[in-house]
């Protein structure tokens, strides 16, 4: 019978007998292996084990991620996000393993080496992803005086599964906006920080003054989802998926699954969000206008004037995870031609303004330039000041080092081939024993097997985790069927997919192994979700 993947021929003398004469490996026989040489332009096993055993059950992760963020929160960090990034692939092997484990005995072709630790996971709600995408994050806080800034994150992505994330306020533009559990605690934190201020302005309010501080928390956090709609928006005129926005501790989140392709569409996407808080500042000025001075609507209108500038400077300093910095970002690279340095100009930049935070923003608040007078801050001012200046510096440099994570990621994603991963693999019909299955692929140098039907077109695939539960004595009356899994639409996929495009669509139709056809529809080999991980971990292990 032939045996898909090309290069691969069977060897003179196959018997059993001669297998363990001579010392050869066998498929099947989980203390040896299965690898064979082979060329860039057949399949082969990726990163084949000297030793194959039963390849446990893994989440396969390949997943570049971009990443760009405002500044983040504490519940979803940066490096969740960049965890999120690099999680695609193969968070298709999860549902699908766990089927094969009900299914049948759990098996493998091959004695497993010490399985590396599974990328993060591209369906966890953390900043993610599966692919790569950008975070634009609005950030957002309350200072003694007035609420302060609020960054952003963008993201995006197209899939089938709510992403989830908090509760579901609405679906503006098509993209679902979620309201995390965080956000109540900054909104009673804003509640009682302002209503403490308007005990001062308005002391005639008694305790209505936290209904209004509340109003005030709902009010600047409606300011924070049009600074991010606003990336949205930018993002799908451009073609850029958007998986969701979310309010939360710091601010808001836009998932942006895929970066900007020219360094002129970045700075616009970066700076429309900045821009629009600039124009609702300018607007709640206007509105003060019409309003008399120390009244409910005129504090209330003069503190989102102030909260909206706020955040609008704050986002545009120039380092990442800031807007500012992937505004900066965009003209490095515009200047240089390269994404990769304007991602390392901005990333150095972000940690700079890290430590300047750490630094000024308590030195300030003492000094009276933000507005309060110095002799009126007090010992717990002081140690607030502190803890929001460290929180905030601590997210910028974690941002600012998950950019540059994220940016090597995707110079790493193109190693990604789908036909340099292919295991070469060999057809059998559907009641072909287990035991002759094996010595076929053996004698091929395979390691996987493709049930067909009597006119050779795929039917199925055999679960690489369903052989080594079989005991060798049973092999010559266990089918290869009733080990195999189904074949669907998705588990077919081209041998000339690479990086991104090959992550996407592992990550379209979750399972172990995919069957991997060449363009004219002829099997090139197996393509297993764990080889696409191991690949991932290899690649991002290299040195730049």
């Amino acid at each position: 019978m032939d045996e898909s993947g090309g290069s691969g021929q069977p060897r003179s003398g196959t018997d059993e007998a001669d297998e363990r004469r001579t010392g050869r490996p066998r498929l099947g026989d989980p203390a040896t292996p299965t690898a064979r040489p082979h060329s860039d332009e057949e399949p082969h096993d990726a990163d084949a084990p000297a030793n194959p055993e039963p390849e446990a059950e893994t989440d396969t992760a390949a997943a570049a991620g971009h990443q760009d963020q405002s500044q983040g929160t504490p519940e979803d960090s940066a490096d969740d996000q960049a965890a999120g990034a690099a999680g695609a692939a193969g968070a298709a092997g999860t549902a699908a393993e766990k089927e094969a484990r009900a299914d049948a005995p759990t098996a493998d072709l091959r004695k497993k080496e010490p399985t590396p630790p599974p990328a993060p996971d591209p369906r966890s709600d953390g900043p993610t992803p599966g692919q790569p995408h950008d975070v634009h994050r609005t950030e957002a806080h309350t200072p003694p005086t007035k609420p302060k800034s609020g960054r952003k994150r963008g993201s995006s992505s197209r899939r089938g599964k709510e992403p989830g994330g908090g509760l579901l306020m609405g679906r503006p533009f098509g993209v679902p906006v979620y309201v995390a559990p965080s956000w109540f605690l900054v909104a009673a934190l804003i509640t009682w920080v302002f209503g403490g201020q308007l005990d001062r302005v308005l002391p005639e309010l008694g305790m209505a003054r936290y209904l209004v501080s509340l109003f005030f928390a709902v009010a600047f956090y409606a300011s924070v989802l049009v600074h991010e709609l606003a990336h949205t928006v930018a993002a799908l005129r451009f073609g850029l998926p958007v998986r969701r926005i979310q309010l939360q501790f710091f601010g808001g989140v836009s998932e942006i699954e895929k970066e900007s392709e020219t360094p002129g569409r970045e700075f616009v996407l970066a700076f429309v969000g900045p821009l629009l808080s600039l124009i609702l500042g300018g607007l709640f000025y206007l509105a003060l206008q019409a309003v008399e001075p120390g009244t409910v609507p005129g504090v209330l209108l003069a503190g989102l004037m102030i909260s909206n500038l706020i955040v609008a400077a704050f986002n545009l300093l120039p380092g990442l995870p800031l807007d500012g910095g992937r505004m900066l970002r965009a003209v490095v690279w515009k200047i240089t031609g390269k994404p990769m340095s304007g991602t390392i100009a901005a990333a150095w930049v972000g940690r700079a303004l890290a430590i300047s935070v750490l630094i000024g923003l308590p030195l300030l608040t003492q000094s009276g330039a933000l507005g309060a007078d110095a002799e009126d801050i007090g010992g717990m001012d002081t140690v607030m000041d502190a803890l929001l200046a460290a929180i905030l510096a601590a997210i910028i440099w974690t941002g600012a080092g998950n950019s540059l994570r994220m940016a090597r990621l995707r110079e790493h994603l193109p190693e990604l081939r789908a036909r340099a991963l292919t295991r070469r693999a060999v057809p059998v019909e559907t009641n072909t024993p287990l035991s002759e299955a094996l010595r076929r692929a053996n004698d091929a140098g395979a390691r996987a097997l493709v049930v067909v039907d009597p006119d050779g077109e795929p039917l199925s695939l055999v679960r690489e985790a369903a052989i080594v539960g079989v005991p060798e004595h049973r092999r010559p009356w266990v089918a290869v069927s009733g080990l195999a899994q189904d074949l669907t639409d998705g588990m077919r996929v081209s041998a000339e997919l690479a990086g991104e495009d090959l992550l996407d669509a592992l990550r379209a139709a979750p399972a172990t192994e995919y069957l991997v056809v060449e363009d004219s529809g002829e099997i090139y080999g197996v393509l297993s979700a764990a080889d696409v991980e191991k690949a991932f971990v290899k690649a991002m292990a290299r040195p730049n």
